[in-house]
């Protein structure tokens, strides 16, 4: 099988291609917010009211602070200032190192970091919660 001219097996670029962003009410940061799959053209292209922000394993780097970055940047070259709300899954390091270096900018840009006191029981077990509206 020919792969044609040009092919190379070199690394797969995770840059999304250009075009138009995509508003969507809620989204999952994928692969618990490793730097590796996500950049900043995500977040430009990428925009949600809500973003689910996984990951608690600080040896693997996730949440990736560098994720975390790529938020503010992307979202300060939207048009509109809507608010975006983020809801981390864990309470970590990074997030919480993040959350207090970044504060003024996140006012700034209108991020807000949900921190849920809530908590599910369910028969022997219990988890945190949280409750949005769309």
């Amino acid at each position: 099988i020919s792969k044609g001219p040009g092919y190379s097996k070199s690394a797969k670029s995770t840059t999304m291609p250009p075009g138009p962003p995509v508003y969507l009410d809620m989204v999952y940061i994928p692969n618990h917010s490793n730097s590796k799959n996500v950049d900043v053209e995500f977040f430009k292209r990428v925009r949600s009211s809500y973003y689910v922000v996984s990951g608690n394993d600080s040896a693997a780097e996730e949440p990736s602070r560098a994720v975390l970055d790529f938020l503010l940047e992307g979202k300060a070259q939207w048009e509109s200032n809507m608010q975006v709300t983020l809801i981390p899954t864990h309470d970590s390091d990074v997030m919480r190192e993040w959350y207090q270096e970044t504060h003024e900018k996140q006012q700034d840009l209108n991020i807000m970091v949900l921190a849920s006191s809530s908590t599910v029981v369910m028969q022997d077990e219990s988890f945190p919660a949280c409750k949005i509206e769309l």
